[in-house]
C-alpha cells in the first residue's frame, strides 16, 4: 500500500523502457516506491535520476513539479562521494 502526501521523487529505474520506479523520499528517506508507466511522467522526468516534487494521491502522482537544479546538485554530491571511496580503494 502507497503511503499518501507530498514527497521528493527520484526515478530509481527504468525497467524494459516502459517502467518507471519511483522511490518516494521524505526528510532524505526512502518511505515507499511507486511501479509506473513511463509516459505518466513528462518528458524531462524520462530518465534515470530524474528528481520532482509531487504530491501522491491512491498511487499516482499529482501536480509533479521537475527539479533539474536539485538533481544536477544530488548528481554532484553522489559522483564527490563516489571519487572519495574510489580514491580511499587506490590507497590500498
Amino acid at each position: 500500500m502507497t503511503v499518501d502526501g507530498s514527497f521528493t521523487c527520484v526515478v530509481d529505474r527504468i525497467v524494459d523502457e516502459r517502467t518507471a520506479v519511483v522511490l518516494l523520499e521524505e526528510d532524505g528517506d526512502v518511505v515507499d516506491q511507486l511501479d509506473l508507466d513511463l509516459e505518466t511522467l513528462p518528458e524531462e522526468c524520462r530518465h534515470e535520476g530524474a528528481l520532482f516534487d509531487a504530491d501522491v494521491s491512491d498511487g499516482a502522482l499529482v501536480d509533479l513539479e521537475y527539479r533539474p537544479e536539485r538533481e544536477r546538485k544530488r548528481r554532484e554530491r553522489l559522483q564527490e562521494k563516489f571519487d572519495r571511496l574510489s580514491k580511499r580503494l587506490d590507497e590500498q
